[in-house]
């Protein structure tokens, strides 16, 4: 069958399947780090994080008590070494894409950049965006929820598993780290002999497709929310909008527009230390003064891009409350 298979290769082709990318998306990303991404930072004690060079793109996880990582300025953000399960991927000059996790919120705080001084106990990333991530990969995985499932061995961890950090990078180093979720089951399914995971609906910068289309390899690190254990998937990629391959990944149906496979990929169990350190299903309240829909609009606001369509973008978000509504709106309607 795999033979038989249409991969994409070119933007167009994506972008005949999933859509252009919205001009309008851009417009939450800001250049620096905000009184919003330094409180988000004080309160998270879990991150995902990915490293690209020209030969490899890496992707661990960093973790410890909340506050681990810290602003030294707008530009640049702070993280010791001993939090990262693999701190021996933070090389100077390498791309660097983060995903920061604050217990009992969907949202998730995205920063990357590179690399740009490390030393025997610190790393400094030079921050070049900084944005808020929709809800919807952690609550399709219902990531705080934590389960014990009976795991023995890769099948059961890969069966089980719910969250997924995909890690890419372009040709340039743009290195994006893409949070994806689903029920046990239906996050990575196996096939001819490497596993295959569907693009639900996200933030709809589709940057992991368009790096994978440029750059065909990625690595990834599978969860169970509730266990410390990952596991670590890297190898080359493709993407179809073959049907035969998107029905599977089919949950209320809604049939993914595309799907993306990872051929006889290296497969690691392994025990990471960061998620035992931070105690992410730990029940706590999410803080109160962490408003996600509140970031959001302050970040639209943020932007420096000037014109119409960026004042008409700045009016529709500038009531926190509304801005909820609208969030909680497509939560509801577009989850898959």
């Amino acid at each position: 069958m795999a033979g038989c298979v249409k991969m994409l290769r070119t933007i167009a082709e994506l972008e005949a399947q999933a859509g252009a990318k919205p001009a309008a998306i851009d417009l939450k990303v800001i250049d620096h780090l905000d009184g919003h991404a330094c409180r988000w930072l004080r309160a998270s004690p879990l991150a995902f994080a990915a490293f690209s060079d020209a030969q490899r793109i890496d992707v661990t996880i960093a973790g410890a008590g909340p506050g681990f990582a810290t602003a030294l300025d707008e530009k640049q953000l702070l993280l010791p070494r001993a939090v990262l399960d693999e701190p021996e991927q933070a090389r100077q000059g390498r791309g660097v894409g983060l995903l920061f996790l604050v217990p009992g919120i969907g949202e998730t705080l995205r920063i990357n950049g590179s690399v740009a001084n490390v030393d025997g106990e610190t790393l400094v990333v030079a921050v070049q965006e900084c944005y808020l991530h929709c809800a919807k990969a952690l609550l399709r995985s219902d990531f705080w929820q934590p389960a014990q499932p009976a795991i023995n061995g890769v099948g059961d961890f890969l069966r089980s598993s719910r969250f997924m950090a995909l890690a890419t990078a372009d040709t340039a180093l743009n290195t994006d780290l893409s949070p994806k979720g689903d029920p046990a089951g239906l996050l990575a399914q196996p096939c001819e002999g490497g596993i295959r995971f569907a693009d639900r609906p996200g933030n709809r910068r589709t940057d992991s497709l368009r790096n994978m289309l440029q750059r065909p390899h990625a690595s990834a690190l599978l969860i169970v929310p509730g266990h410390t254990q990952v596991a670590h998937v890297q190898g080359m990629v493709s993407i179809s909008a073959d049907p035969r391959l998107r029905q599977p990944f089919t949950v209320r149906d809604k049939t993914p527009k595309l799907v993306t496979s990872i051929a006889s990929p290296s497969i690691a169990l392994r025990p990471s230390s960061a998620l035992a350190r931070a105690k992410p299903w730990t029940a706590v309240a999410p803080p109160a003064d962490i408003d996600p829909a509140a970031i959001f609009a302050a970040h639209v606001k943020l932007h420096k891009a000037r014109g119409l369509g960026a004042m008409v973008a700045r009016g529709l978000v500038s009531i926190p409350s509304l801005m909820r509504k609208s969030l909680d709106v497509d939560y509801k309607r577009n989850l898959y």
